[in-house]
């Protein structure tokens, strides 16, 4: 799924909260945002559209209700989806050596890719 950057702030303030939020909830946690609080709405609407995100319920808010929202799935399923599409337009060797790069690389972050990797070999 391609989201665009807005609509990835907001992805990241839903996984952040851990339950469903409102509009009004996203647009208030919502810190050095890029996008207008009057977009919410077409961006909630095209997050639903590609399906990124559900109606959870609603809640009152005052005298009216409002709609709650939740992710589809988790970040981390969504980032490594992300991932995935970019491995597939390059090496996968580039890929891990940016990945490598990286400085929360642990030694038990190496055993765990090291232990995928044995295991993808006897598979193949």
């Amino acid at each position: 799924m391609e989201l665009t950057k807005n609509e990835v702030e907001i992805m990241e303030v839903l996984w952040e909260a851990g339950r469903p939020l409102t509009g009004v909830e996203i647009v208030n946690k919502s810190v050095n945002k890029s996008w207008k609080s009057k977009s919410i709405h077409i961006l909630i609407n095209s997050l639903l559209k590609k399906e990124a995100i559900r109606e959870a319920g609603f809640i009152r808010t005052g005298k009216a209700f409002a709609r709650t929202f939740e992710p589809t799935e988790n970040g981390e399923s969504y980032y490594a989806g992300v991932l995935a599409e970019i491995a597939s337009k390059t090496s996968v060797k580039s890929l891990f050596s940016a990945l490598f790069s990286s400085r929360d690389i642990t030694a038990d972050t190496i055993k765990e890719l090291e232990d995928m990797i044995n295991k993808k070999k006897q598979e193949l």
